[in-house]
This record gives structure tokens, C-alpha cells and sequence, in this order.
């Protein structure tokens, strides 16, 4: 069972801020003193008037990452759920594969720092270790890209069918659950959802760190994702779209734009790549088979 340095469960929902987020008062010790810091600031206008006040910031710190007692990664964060960010790392890079794999996890939240524990310890890890290539993602360092040739022959099989109308009210869902990047403007936010509801959200400082605590938290309690969403703010980017291959989520949708590599990666993986959505409309660059549209939005509805 996995637990943290207290030996409490790692996971708690009842203690958690999952998708159903609380508005609670910036003063109290919700939301806002989970994420960020109120902090004393000065505004100069263009004419010289200044003005004091207190601004939220979002939290940053380091935490490192150690898998079967050796440093694997330090990355940047806002700090919190760190368990579900290990987990979600090792799970997506390949360290994890299967539930029964795991055997503990720590979190020293005070030392900043994750021990992740598993009967594939050894040589697994060493062989990932040896074969990391810088990403471009916020807060991210590295990404096991060898494991792309592997991807390639194994496109991800699903079913799931979302709506035009379903792609524009989780998007929503998603804008309104972003309450800490509505007074901080520092986060990037992601939900997992069917296409009727949403079923998790995560923010952190970097989109890769928000969906690693998706999939951790995925990992751990043993929800699919071959018939889930994966909504963001952030750029569809090759590494996201390798993370998403790796455990199987067939949509990945963005209010942002796609890269290039991104949008062959999704062809040749079998994935739906969605981007653009705003203003009722959105662009989809491939897999519009699972896009469908009922009788009431028209074949072109939502379409850029």
C-alpha cells in the first residue's frame, strides 16, 4: 500500500480538492493557501502613479524524484499531490507498468522529495536513466523518448465518440474549475472527463506535472483512460502527446494550438487531437472519427 512519510494512505480523497473545488476564502486554508502566497506588491502605471497591494502568486518549489533509491529527476511544482505526480511520472516514462508493480511511495513534503518503490527497481531504471531527452515543458526537465519506436507500432485502440457540443461544455468545466489561475494567472490546469461529465482536475506550474497527477492518480485507484478525455490549457506538444500514447488516452483537446510533431505523432498513434477551443469553435487536426455531431449542430458545427 503506498503511503507517505506519516504512513498515511497516499491518496485521500476526502481531504483533497479533486474537481469539485471549493470557493474558499483567500484568507483560510483552502484552495488559495494550498497554491500560492499573498504577497505585497507595487503598481506603477505608465504615468508614475503607484499603488501597494497584496497579489497571489502561485507557489514554486523543487521536489526530486528517486525510484528504487536512486535520483531520477528533479522537477519544478507547485508542491501539491506529489504522491500522484511520482506515481504519474514513473507510470508514463515507463518506470511502472502495472499497479502490482508499485510497492510504496513516500512523500517527504518538508524535504521536497518522493521515494517511489517497486519490483522493477533495477534495470528497468537504469536503462530509462541512460536515455533521457530535454522537453520543452514548464517545469519538466526530461522525457524517455527512446521509448518511441515502441509507440509507433502500437496506436491507441478505443471507441469512445465525443460530440462538438461535449467538446465546448468540458472545456467550459474546465474554465471554471480554474480557480488558482484565476488569481494567479501561473498555473496550467487539466481535466480527466467522459465526454458527459468531468472526473478529475489537477493545476500545477507545469502542464506536464498536471497530467503526470492525472495519470498518477489514474494509476492508483484504478480508473481507465482508454474511454477518457484529457482537457488542458497547455500547448499539444509532442511530449504530452507521448505521455497521453503511453497510457492509452485516445482525445487530448486544448484551448491552445498543436505543434507539427505533435500532429504526426497523433496520426500515426490513432489519437484525436483537438486544439482552439474557444469562442464555439475548435480545430480538429486529426482523428475527427471519434468528433461527432448530432442533428441539432450540423456536420460543420464547432469546426474551424
Amino acid at each position: 500500500m503506498p503511503v507517505h512519510e506519516s504512513g498515511k494512505p497516499a491518496v485521500n480523497d476526502e481531504r483533497r480538492r479533486d474537481f469539485s473545488m471549493e470557493h474558499n476564502d483567500p484568507r483560510g486554508g483552502g484552495v488559495y493557501a494550498e497554491n500560492a502566497d499573498l504577497v505585497p506588491v507595487r503598481i506603477y502605471s505608465g504615468a508614475g502613479d503607484r499603488t501597494e497591494k497584496s497579489q497571489w502568486v502561485v507557489r514554486e518549489r523543487p521536489v526530486t524524484l528517486y525510484f528504487g533509491g536512486r535520483e531520477v529527476v528533479t522537477l519544478l511544482c507547485a508542491g501539491h499531490h506529489l504522491d500522484e505526480l511520482a506515481v504519474g511520472f514513473f507510470h508514463a516514462e515507463g518506470f511502472l507498468r502495472e499497479p502490482g508493480e508499485l510497492k510504496e511511495v513516500r512523500v517527504d513534503e518538508e524535504a521536497g522529495r518522493v521515494d517511489v518503490h517497486a519490483t522493477t527497481d533495477g534495470a528497468l531504471a537504469e536503462r530509462l536513466w541512460s536515455k533521457r531527452t530535454i522537453s520543452s515543458g514548464c517545469g519538466k526537465g526530461s522525457v524517455f523518448y527512446h521509448a518511441l519506436d515502441a509507440l509507433m507500432s502500437k496506436p491507441v485502440s478505443s471507441a469512445l465518440e465525443v460530440s462538438g457540443r461535449q467538446v465546448l461544455e468540458r472545456m467550459e468545466d474546465l474554465r471554471q474549475l480554474s480557480e488558482t489561475y484565476r488569481h494567479t494567472h501561473g498555473v496550467h490546469n487539466t481535466v480527466l472527463a467522459t465526454p458527459e461529465r468531468v472526473v478529475l482536475f489537477r493545476d500545477d506550474i507545469g502542464r506536464h506535472n498536471a497530467v503526470d497527477m492525472i495519470v498518477g492518480h489514474a494509476f492508483l485507484k484504478g480508473i481507465r483512460l482508454d474511454d477518457k478525455l484529457l482537457l488542458t490549457t497547455g500547448r499539444l506538444t509532442s511530449e504530452i502527446l507521448i505521455k497521453a500514447a503511453k497510457v492509452g488516452i485516445p482525445v487530448l483537446i486544448s484551448r491552445n494550438t498543436a505543434t507539427s510533431l505533435a500532429i504526426q505523432l497523433a496520426e500515426s498513434l490513432a489519437i484525436t487531437l483537438v486544439g482552439y477551443v474557444r469562442g464555439g469553435r475548435f480545430t480538429v487536426y486529426t482523428g475527427d472519427r471519434r468528433i461527432v455531431f448530432d442533428s441539432a449542430e450540423g456536420t460543420g458545427a464547432g469546426r474551424a
